[in-house]
């Protein structure tokens, strides 16, 4: 998606191109006015073309556009839509609050020892869903190119998976897996299984790309074994959540029975949607998160298909917030799944950090929380009690940025999220230098500003002058972070 804004006027032209394969987007000046183009797949950029026979026709991709006075007015009517156009779920109403193992914590080498103390800490302070990250499946250790049969290991759950996935049900949790289900390693038995068309192809080749080849989605049996497979997770191994990854490049596409590569890919592409439609249609209550390494495939062709997106794989807390406050221009805020991970090694500052930018969207709790110490562990509680206060108006929350979209190396960085009935105010330190921030808050009104999280360490000073600006100062010495909820005038 994207955006342009007249500079003289400030109206705002947004659109989204809603397709999970090429795209291409043109503005320019004509000789009265200015154009938006818009499209999926085409000859120069992608090398798609078509030929049609009598009788046929081709659509294409399709793409949203909308007009308003102000960047964020149109960024709104864009929230809309897509909360509009998603099939509804029962999770949209209160998103469920989840553990994943994986980052900064597990990184993809889970065993039962090491799940077991981490699944009593996350039931203890209230997540609802436990996702088993990546690893799962390995019984050698290097699992990249050996990808496929997604059958759990042996070697690391002695007594299978199940007693893992029975532990997480038993504590009233939802049990989650990843999976990548549109790759097969190299090495992998199904490679051989499957027959060569049901690969993504060039000249005649599987296409290989990173130790993996890809699955052509459009092929029969391709399709039967992700089907077999996502069914599976559900039925025999229990999983009620899977986490969908996606870590490779397919490149321009595959030439088998298409005109052109590209046109291959896009009806690759539309086949991957039709995958997710009937998971759905079969499993109506189960949760969908999309990762694709890190939120690199997060068009709204997928994100209307699932329940969460990772916002990013970013494993360094001050470098987290410009990510976390800029993905409500293309992610709703209830699915803006953002890590926090606290870590026993962090200061209270930095657990507040982290949390406060899970807090920015959906809270994706991470790390290891048998570690930490009482005061570290008060405050994930506190998170997660904001958290639950919250959930059920942030599907009606809409983004606002006070201090501008934010850049890579900003300072400071701010998001707002205008709800119902209130509006919040989250903002990032990250210089420490307690110098003076000034934050513009909504015009036409004079709000005051309540700090709700963390209520358990120092308050910022914060006041709103006439002019209705924000001044807030940071007096910890340090990166630091604090939400408020803005407040009538009194």
């Amino acid at each position: 998606m994207a955006a342009v804004t007249a500079a003289a006027t400030g109206t705002t032209w947004a659109w989204q191109i809603e397709h999970n394969g090429p795209w291409r987007w043109e503005i320019g000046d004509g000789l009265r006015d200015g154009y938006v183009a818009l499209s999926g797949p085409t000859l120069a950029d992608h090398g798609w073309s078509t030929v049609l026979r009598p009788g046929q026709s081709v659509e294409s991709v399709p793409a949203t556009v909308t007009v308003a006075g102000t960047l964020e007015d149109a960024v709104a009517r864009l929230t809309g839509f897509r909360r509009a156009a998603r099939v509804a779920h029962p999770d949209d109403r209160a998103p469920r609050l989840v553990y994943n193992d994986y980052m900064n914590t597990l990184d993809g080498d889970p065993t039962t020892e090491r799940l077991l103390p981490l699944v009593d800490a996350a039931a203890r302070v209230g997540a609802e869903v436990f996702c088993i990250d990546a690893g799962w499946y390995d019984d050698s250790g290097d699992w990249w190119d050996s990808v496929g049969a997604w059958t759990p290991s042996s070697t690391r759950f002695p007594g299978g998976l199940g007693e893992v996935i029975g532990a997480i049900r038993d504590r009233g949790m939802i049990a989650g897996l990843w999976i990548e289900p549109e790759v097969v390693g190299v090495h992998s038995p199904v490679a051989d299984e499957l027959p060569a068309e049901a690969f993504l192809q060039l000249h005649g080749q599987r296409v290989v790309e990173h130790g993996r080849f890809h699955l052509d989605l459009r092929h029969p049996a391709a399709r039967a074994h992700v089907d077999g497979v996502l069914d599976r997770l559900v039925d025999e191994l229990g999983a009620g959540y899977v986490k969908m990854d996606y870590n490779i490049d397919p490149g321009v596409g595959t030439d088998r029975d298409a005109d052109s590569a590209g046109e291959g890919l896009l009806g690759h592409c539309r086949a991957v949607q039709d995958v997710l439609d009937g998971l759905r249609a079969r499993h109506p209550a189960f949760i969908l998160e999309s990762c694709s390494s890190g939120a690199m495939r997060a068009d709204v062709a997928i994100t209307s298909r699932t329940q969460l997106q990772s916002t990013s794989d970013q494993q360094d807390p001050l470098a987290y917030p410009p990510i976390a406050a800029s993905a409500p221009m293309s992610i709703l805020p209830e699915q803006a799944a953002n890590w926090a991970y606290p870590h026993p090694d962090m200061t209270l500052e930095q657990v507040a950090f982290t949390l406060t930018t899970g807090l920015a969207g959906r809270l994706y709790l991470s790390g290891f929380l048998p570690c930490l110490g009482p005061d570290q562990l008060a405050l994930v509680l506190e998170a997660v009690a904001l958290y639950r206060e919250r959930r059920e108006d942030l599907p009606r929350c809409v983004p606002f940025w006070p201090l501008g979209l934010p850049g890579w190396d900003d300072d400071t960085v701010a998001l707002g999220l205008r709800g119902p009935g209130s509006s919040t105010l989250l903002v990032w330190d990250r210089r420490a230098d307690g110098r003076p921030i000034e934050v513009p808050l909504p015009a036409g009104t004079a709000p005051r500003l309540d700090q709700v999280f963390p209520r358990a360490l120092p308050a910022w000073d914060a006041s709103v002058g006439e002019d209705g600006i924000a001044r807030l100062r940071n007096p910890t010495g340090e990166p630091s972070a604090r939400i408020f909820r803005l407040l009538p005038a009194r």
